[in-house]
């Protein structure tokens, strides 16, 4: 038999024909380009994917992506997710969100999809606003934020994903945003390398009715101070002269000096740590205490087993203690009774 070598693609394989129908300047249109870059770069055969989505601006992504999809229901595209790789494990399967659909009617499954550390990809678009519905408040929404639904200003504390991600055990923790299109492929290579389930929080500007949100991360002057991007095992610095760095306090993070000699106190981040404290206090940096730079980077990366492993694992074992019997002995087996 001759062995044929792996179909080569490109982006262009993962662009479907329909329209792109997001507004002009939609960061959705980045992620969309970054996820259809990395794609052919994974060696894996395209029907192997599956992106699945519920309901909101984001979840239009299955439509534009040229591989099999499901365009699913408000809050419930991580029950379908499980479903499908659940009964088909080969497949590459990426769960598409937003910060209303994934955070709101959504929250309770992607809480158990975590912790039952489900291998599925979760891309979560976190534009702090319900834009498919025209603009009103979502959970990521700050406090006292001015919307349609509260023309007061909402009086709700906003959730953070990674702190809700991370709390909840998940294995690989990232956040990234829609303007660092080389930052984005970098971490969905990661995720897809990653076994068990990867979810990444993405800044998602939304142009028309949050226009801004992420402003402090994205322009040019001032970018710098208010991001600090984490690298493995290397001390966390930042600064538009690379003269800021997070040490810590305790359990408290604070900005130093990076040049005054006091190496030996910056932070140095290590992702693949188990306990999940220290991630979680650096994943609320800037979101608690805007004081902080908001951490852009993978926040946690361990290896644990997943969901799918232990349930062909629970299925083999059942197997091997199972006599053969036939439909008769079933249907006749256990509490039986005839209706007369």
């Amino acid at each position: 038999m001759a062995i044929t070598e792996p179909q080569k693609y490109t982006k262009a394989d993962f662009e479907s024909e329909n329209d792109v129908r997001w507004c002009p300047g939609c960061g959705d249109y980045a992620i969309l380009s970054a996820i259809q870059t990395v794609m052919p770069t994974l060696g894996i055969p395209k029907e192997k994917f599956v992106f699945v989505s519920g309901i909101g601006c984001s979840s239009r992504f299955p439509h534009y992506m040229s591989c099999y999809g499901f365009h699913t229901i408000h809050g419930r595209a991580l029950t379908v997710a499980t479903g499908v790789k659940s009964i088909n494990p080969e497949l590459s399967v990426w769960v598409i969100t937003g910060d209303g659909d994934g955070l709101s009617i959504g929250g309770n499954h992607l809480m158990h999809a975590i912790r039952r550390n489900q291998d599925l990809k979760i891309l979560l678009f976190n534009n702090k606003i319900y834009g498919l519905t025209k603009g009103q408040y979502s959970p990521t929404s700050e406090l006292g934020k001015k919307t349609k639904s509260t023309p007061y200003g909402s009086i709700d504390n906003p959730v953070n994903p990674v702190s809700i991600a991370i709390a909840s055990g998940a294995t690989f923790v990232a956040r990234t945003l829609d303007k660092n299109v080389k930052h984005m492929i970098e971490i969905f290579k990661k995720a897809a390398a990653h076994k068990g389930i990867a979810f990444i929080e993405i800044y998602q500007n939304c142009l028309v009715f949050n226009d801004d949100a992420f402003k402090d991360f994205t322009e040019k002057d001032i970018k710098d101070d208010h991001s600090v991007y984490i690298e493995d095992s290397k001390p966390l610095i930042f600064g538009k002269n690379s003269d800021k760095a997070i040490k810590l306090n305790g359990f408290s993070p604070e900005i130093i000096n990076s040049s005054n000699g006091n190496s030996r106190e910056i932070l140095t981040y290590n992702e693949k740590t188990e306990d999940r404290g220290l991630s979680y206090v650096i994943g609320q940096m800037g979101v608690e205490n805007p004081d902080l730079p908001v951490a852009f980077g993978v926040l946690r990366s361990v290896e644990q087993p997943t969901y799918q492993e232990r349930l062909l694992e629970q299925e083999r074992l059942a197997k091997e203690k199972s006599k053969k019997v036939s439909l008769e002995q079933i249907l006749n087996a256990g509490d039986t009774w005839i209706v007369k």
